[in-house]
């Protein structure tokens, strides 16, 4: 072992490189190391105890520094988790209350840590929801521009054919417009263009009636567009299928036909908008509820039951079903399939006599056929009655009710075996245990009864069978449970394969019409079928539109805390008809009639509220047959009607269905239909298409009003600067020659349009260096009195200000292309070959019209730049010399 001298040299070695010979070795202990640090330390001034600049910051926000610093200096940390009262090692009672409250307090932060996290996700999925919603209206808003913009390109087509009767040719196939589909939408395809034409002939067919006062079977009709259409449309026609057994649709209706009325039996059109639409806690609006479960229920059980017999045809030899077609064979041969597996059945169920009774009898009232699951319990009471005592009562009593209630000595009696015996066995028949749940409606907040309600479809059946209206809050308690689950518990991927569609099928059995159709609308393969599902609705009145004001031009859902939820169904239709409004307006127009439909809000329902929201429809609506008209310019003698060679006027496609739009005379239509749309034509610059529609509204005065304004505008061009001018010149005359023949519009507005083609004509003929027939046309125009005396000139230059505003702001150009026209004729004379005397005499004429030109330029009272008065001095004494 090393002694210390050895320790010591070795230590001093060890830093013997460190070594520098300017500074002295330090040769202290430990303690005496110790005792000069702290020395050095008590030398170093201190920190002063408070910061007066930092206090009085403080102090200005109410903040007391000095107090909160003596609190922390005293706060005690270390008994943060301890009792507030010590605890002896004994006890017992007062650790375990200690524990307990620990283990709320923890319970507590988790809580509240998991509720903070839960928000921010919330917020997070809210945020981006929220920008994927706005950015897909921007994307539509592009695309309707670009559609505008097609518009405006192919503009101008109708006003040639106005008053000729010309017909523009149709095409058959549907277009999709260019920019016009949504985002979300997938690309247009053969088969949804064959679907989509499917579906327009039914509501076309569908309006037929309405028009003649008769019902129509519009979900039939759907279903049937549905298949022949083909693609996967099972869910949407079995949406269908409960919609039907809801509205119980007689299956037979007549369709409609022009000659006679269809149906004498109450219409089916609005038939429970008054129940819907009125207060929930009425009669009415309850019974509606209880039609909406009973019609849900037997539409899941038809369904079922073609899904037995589906699965017998393809399994007949397990399922063995023999001769007998009867249902309750079919039920038996439906559980061997799905049951009876190597010889033996499935172990949790109950078997009697060898078979599966339980599920039999609950299978038949499954599969809706209640009296043969009371036949087979009778058939086997008596061994039933040793299992289960007075189930085959429990069953009739059931069974026979209207309502499917017990009487309470019976409810209370099943109640005490179902606890006794049934609830609590581990081995009890499950379908046995929902039985007895069924029948007595016992603890509907526990809503699954393994094994038996496996699927989406079993477990929503068993919610509609367990219903009370009068107890547990009913439907709309129902409703409120399947939202808490949500949509990805339903339609969660399952094998690879999503449920496209489920979750409206769940809010429509569950009676959520307007949040079914927003799920449908979700699915960019199911915005087809979500648009005819709203129309269904709302013909049959069980769909709630919201207010303007209400209303966004995003999201088609309106939800508020203290209303029911509301669908956007004008925003619905028009996102859908803004696909093909261009090019099948008449197709376009069938839809925007059923906006009108839930125009019935405020008929003997509900408050003045309501009665502002059927108005706003109708309006909305009217507004949509405007856009399409303004969309669809080259179509428009097809839609509104126009004039034969002859001159008389026939209908377009829209005055046939004035009803649909809530209009009840040709006046009406004219006010609400034909006058806006010409003034929103006239306001984008379209005035062939404001003309038309002027005209057709029979606003006559109007029209030779708008053709002077736009003669007027253009005398400033360059003759000759595009079709648009001539197009409108050659209408002009067409106008005029009609008006002539009918003695309309007789006064001084056509007379100034005369007067402003007549200076159009004399434009044209000088610029093609015709003098003659140029002054002739200034001449007729009779806007300046060339051979005149003073006091005719006088005379008509005071009455020059009581022309329109077209002719009086073109001042300027009349009297500078007139004086032009005498200067070319001047000239032309000038150097011709005439005989001097004929020659002298003709620009001795030129030149008296010269001076009583420059005369009447004199005597106006309307200012004139002086360029303007240059050149015609100019001129002037170019023609004098």
């Amino acid at each position: 072992m090393n002694d210390l001298s050895s320790l010591l040299t070795g230590s001093r070695a060890l830093t013997s490189h460190l070594s520098r010979p300017d500074l002295p070795y330090v040769n202290l202990s430990l303690d005496q190391i110790e005792a000069q640090s702290r020395r050095l330390v008590s030398r170093q001034p201190t920190a002063p105890a408070d910061h007066g600049k930092a206090n009085y910051l403080l102090a200005k926000a109410n903040v007391d520094a000095p107090t909160l610093a003596s609190s922390i200096a005293a706060l005690d940390t270390a008994h943060t988790f301890s009792p507030l009262k010590p605890l002896h090692d004994t006890d017992v009672a007062g650790f375990l209350r200690h524990a307990h409250e620990q283990s709320l307090i923890s319970s507590i932060e988790e809580g509240r840590r998991e509720t903070e996290m839960e928000f921010h996700r919330v917020l997070d999925e809210r945020a981006r929801k929220d920008w994927e919603t706005r950015k897909k209206r921007i994307f539509e808003e592009l695309g309707v521009a670009r559609g505008m913009d097609l518009d405006k390109e192919e503009g101008d087509e109708a006003g040639r054919a106005m008053f000729t009767g010309a017909n523009v040719a149709r095409r058959s196939a549907r277009v999709f417009g260019s920019g016009a589909m949504l985002p979300s939408q997938p690309p247009p395809t053969l088969s949804m263009h064959t679907k989509m034409m499917s579906y327009d002939r039914v509501v076309g067919q569908l309006n037929a009636a309405r028009l003649g006062g008769s019902s129509f079977p519009i979900i039939s009709a759907f279903m049937d567009a549905a298949s022949k259409a083909g693609g996967d449309s099972t869910q949407f026609r079995q949406m269908l299928h409960v919609l039907s057994s809801i509205t119980d649709e007689p299956p037979d209706v007549p369709r409609a036909h022009a000659q006679a009325h269809i149906l004498n039996s109450a219409s089916l059109e609005r038939a429970f908008a008054r129940a819907y639409l009125g207060p929930t806690d009425s009669p009415a609006s309850v019974e509606l509820r209880r039609k909406i479960v009973s019609g849900s229920r037997k539409a899941l059980e038809e369904q079922y039951w073609n899904l037995v017999e589906t699965t017998i045809q393809h399994n007949p030899i397990e399922a063995s079903l023999g001769g007998d077609p009867g249902a309750a064979n079919k039920i038996r041969a439906f559980l061997s399939v799905r049951f009876y597996k190597n010889g033996q059945w499935e172990e949790k169920l109950e078997l009697i006599h060898g078979q599966p009774l339980w599920a039999k009898i609950f299978y038949l009232i499954r599969t809706g056929h209640i009296d043969g699951a009371l036949e087979i319990a009778r058939e086997s009471e008596a061994i039933l009655e040793q299992r289960e005592r007075f189930f085959t009562t429990y069953l009739k009593t059931w069974a026979d009710s209207p309502d499917r209630h017990l009487p309470k000595t019976l409810r209370d009696r099943l109640l005490a075996s179902y606890h006794s015996h049934i609830l609590h066995v581990p081995d009890t028949d499950p379908f046995k245990l929902a039985l007895f749940k069924l029948l007595g409606r016992i603890d509907p907040q526990r809503r699954s009864v393994p094994f038996v309600t496996a699927t989406t479809e079993d477990w929503i059946w068993f919610q509609l069978a367990m219903v009370d209206e009068d107890e547990a809050g009913g439907l709309a308690e129902l409703g409120r449970v399947l939202e808490g689950y949500g949509k990805k518990h339903f339609e969660g991927a399952q094998n690879g394969k999503s449920k496209k569609g489920l979750w409206a099928s769940l809010l429509l059995v569950c009676g959520l019409f307007e949040k079914a159709v927003a799920a449908l609308y979700e699915t960019p393969e199911l915005q087809i079928e979500a648009v005819h599902l709203a129309i269904a609705l709302s013909y049959y009145g069980l769909l709630r539109v919201p207010s303007k004001a209400e209303s966004s031009d995003l999201d088609i859902l309106t939800s508020s805390p203290v209303r029911p939820p509301a669908l956007n169904f004008p925003l619905l239709i028009h996102r859908y008809i803004r696909q093909f409004q261009r090019t099948d307006p008449k197709e376009a127009l069938q839809y925007v009639y059923c906006v009108p439909l839930n125009a019935d809000r405020g008929a003997g329902v509900v408050g003045r509220e309501e009665q502002t929201i059927s108005q706003q429809q109708v309006e909305i609506a009217r507004e949509m047959v405007r856009g399409i008209l303004l969309a669809s310019e080259g179509k428009w003698d097809e839609l509104v009607g126009g004039f034969r060679e002859d001159g008389t006027r026939y209908p377009g496609l829209i005055e046939h269905n004035l009803l649909l739009l809530r209009l009840k005379s040709p006046a009406e239509y004219k006010s609400n239909i034909l006058l806006p749309t010409a003034e929103q034509s006239q306001q984008t610059k379209r005035l062939l298409q404001a003309i038309q529609l002027y005209n057709l509204a029979g606003a006559h005065d109007t029209v030779i009003g708008t053709l002077t304004h736009a003669i007027g505008e253009c005398l400033s061009d360059p003759v000759g600067s595009g079709d648009n001018v001539k197009e409108l010149e050659s209408l002009a005359r067409t106008v005029l020659e009609h008006y002539s023949r009918r003695g309309d519009a007789v006064g001084k507005p056509r007379e100034e349009l005369v007067r402003l083609l007549k200076i159009r004509e004399a434009m044209e003929a000088y610029d093609q260096h015709k003098y003659d027939t140029a002054l002739e046309a200034i001449e007729a125009s009779g806007l300046i009195p060339l051979d005149g005396d003073i006091p005719t000139i006088t005379s008509n230059a005071e009455e020059f200000k009581d022309h329109d505003d077209a002719i009086t702001r073109n001042l300027s150009e009349i009297l500078l292309l007139t004086m032009n026209i005498l200067h070319g004729q001047h000239g032309r004379l000038k150097h011709s070959l005439f005989g001097d005397g004929a020659r002298q005499t003709t620009m001795n004429e030129i030149r008296k019209k010269t001076r009583a030109l420059m005369m009447f330029a004199g005597v106006l009272r309307f200012r004139m730049s002086a360029d303007v008065y240059g050149q015609l001095a100019r001129l002037d004494v170019a023609i004098a010399h």
